[in-house]
Formats: C-alpha cells, structure tokens, sequence
C-alpha cells in the first residue's frame, strides 16, 4: 500500500502505516534478510547468529578478566591485546549493521540494546585516551539476556516478558503494600529505639528503623541485635510478620500471571519502535500499531 491508496476493508490505513510508508519500509531486499538474521531468533541463521554473537561476548569477557591479571598479563599481553581488539571490531562492525537494517538508525541507538551495544564497544576505544576506562568493556555481560530468545526457551521468552507487564500493570498495589511495610518499619522501630536503646545498639531512629526493615524482610544482617526480653518479644512479632508481608506481592503478581495465561509471543520485532515479542498471529504492533512483517521462522 502506498501513500495515495486507499484503505483496505480488513486491514484500515493508521498515521503509523502512512508515516512509514514515506519513510519506506525494509520488508524486501537485503536489508529485510540483515534484519531478520540480526534481530530474529526464530530461523536458522537467527539462531547461528545469536549463538555465534553470545560466544564472542563470553570470550571478551573473558579476555578483560583475564587482562586484569597481573600474571596473565605479563605473559600473554600481547595475545590479549589483539583478541579485544579483534573482538571489538567485530562487535564494531554487528552494532553498524544493526543500525543499517533497521529503519529508523537513531531511534535503535537511543534503545536500550542500542545503547547497550554501543557501550560494547565505545570503551576500548575511549581507553585509547583514558586507559582507566578499559574496565567498563565488562558491560558487554548485559547483552547476555538475549540468550533468553534463544536456544528455544520459549516458555523463559513468555514469562520474561508477562512478569514484566505484571509487575507494571501492579505497581500500584505494590506501591501500597512497600508503603504499608515502610510504615510498619518507622513504628516498630521507633519503639526498638525506645526499649534497647544506645546501650544496647539503637543508637538513633534512623538506626532502629534499618533494624526493623532487616528484620521484617527477614534479611537479619545481625549487627544489631535486642537484648531486653521486651525487644526480642518486639523482634519475634516482627520476624512473624515479615514471613506473612512476603506472600502479599507474590499474590498480586501471581494473580496477574493468571489472568496474562495462555499468550505465546515471539521474537518478532517490531521495525518501527523495535518491541519484541508479538504474537505469531498478530498483523500490527501492540505498541505503536504500525504494521507488522510476516512472522518467518523454519519449520520443525
């Protein structure tokens, strides 16, 4: 559909659709095929890619690690050197095409896995000028969850992305439930400042609250501990409740899991904004409404 067609009876024209009609859409051609190896996991050279993309992340990783021992480094120096190097390029030439597949260059490099991937590579060559910033090469690790995509763990694909929308769609139930705790924690902890005190540990308020939020999050770092009978009588109500409060969340969330059932995303991504995880059978975005490209993926 161009811009001067009409709008179809089953698929309705959006701004969304007119918009990247304009701006051209990379559905055919080479830059169609980069972008589905790159960003897609659901085909045999996605899967070739991510997995060869992940071996090369590990093996940087491990060649930092390795650097920043004064042993290693002095015999095989050299031979590390050249591996970041190496990798680095490599990694160089994956974030530009990244960027030469996708329709919109800028709007990828101000994503998260855009921004992400340039800091995979930008500190090897800032550590030209500021060789302290060699260390931050290590953030590369983040670009780990794409394993999550791969190697068909679908179900972990499902669930990474229903926890999230739970935990947003419940943010404000949880945000009462923290206030409640934090409430509880200042008044419990008020009064442990006032049967222990400075004597026995409770120097301050603010001391005795971190003692109450340890305690009622069942954590008990055991610097602080009650010695009158009153304040471990306080302590084992507070150690009480705390098992209580834990099922609170996992309830709002776990009840927001249910109601989420039975959705299958994919990888597909979106080539406008760039979401993933669309349902198979799903023709436009769910986050921007712009038309989606057919889902391609290998059988079996």
């Amino acid at each position: 559909m161009t811009v001067s067609d009409p709008p179809s009876s089953t698929a309705p024209a959006r701004p969304a659709d007119l918009l990247l009609a304009r701006l051209g859409r990379p559905d055919e051609g080479w830059r169609r095929r980069l972008y589905t190896i790159i960003f897609e996991a659901d085909t045999r050279a996605g899967r070739a890619f991510d997995l060869t993309l992940i071996g090369l992340i590990l093996l940087s990783i491990g060649v930092v690690m390795a650097d920043s021992v004064v042993e290693i480094r002095a015999c095989f120096g050299t031979l590390l050197t050249v591996l970041e190097w190496t990798l680095t390029l490599l990694f160089t030439v994956e974030y530009l095409a990244r960027l030469l597949c996708v329709r919109h260059p800028l709007r990828y490099a101000r994503s998260v896995y855009g921004v992400i991937d340039l800091l995979a590579v930008l500190p090897t060559y800032l550590a030209v000028l500021v060789p302290g910033l060699h260390a931050l090469i290590d953030v590369r690790v983040l670009r780990l969850l794409r394993i999550f995509r791969i190697l068909k763990l679908g179900a972990y694909v499902a669930e990474y992305g229903a926890l999230g929308a739970a935990l947003w769609a419940t943010r404000r139930k949880i945000l009462v439930f923290l206030t409640f705790v934090l409430m509880v924690a200042v008044v419990l902890g008020t009064m442990m400042y006032v049967v222990e005190g400075p004597a026995n540990g409770f120097t301050s308020i603010p001391v005795s609250i971190y003692w109450a939020i340890t305690t009622v999050t069942t954590v008990g770092f055991g610097d602080i501990t009650p010695r009158t009978d009153l304040g471990r009588l306080l302590s084992s109500m507070m150690m009480l409740l705390g098992w209580g409060t834990l099922a609170v969340p996992t309830g709002i969330v776990s009840a927001e899991f249910a109601a989420r059932r039975g959705q299958e995303p994919t990888t597909r991504h979106c080539p406008d904004c760039l979401s993933e995880g669309h349902l198979p059978s799903a023709r436009y975005c769910r986050d921007c409404g712009a038309r989606l490209p057919p889902w391609q993926r290998d059988p079996g």
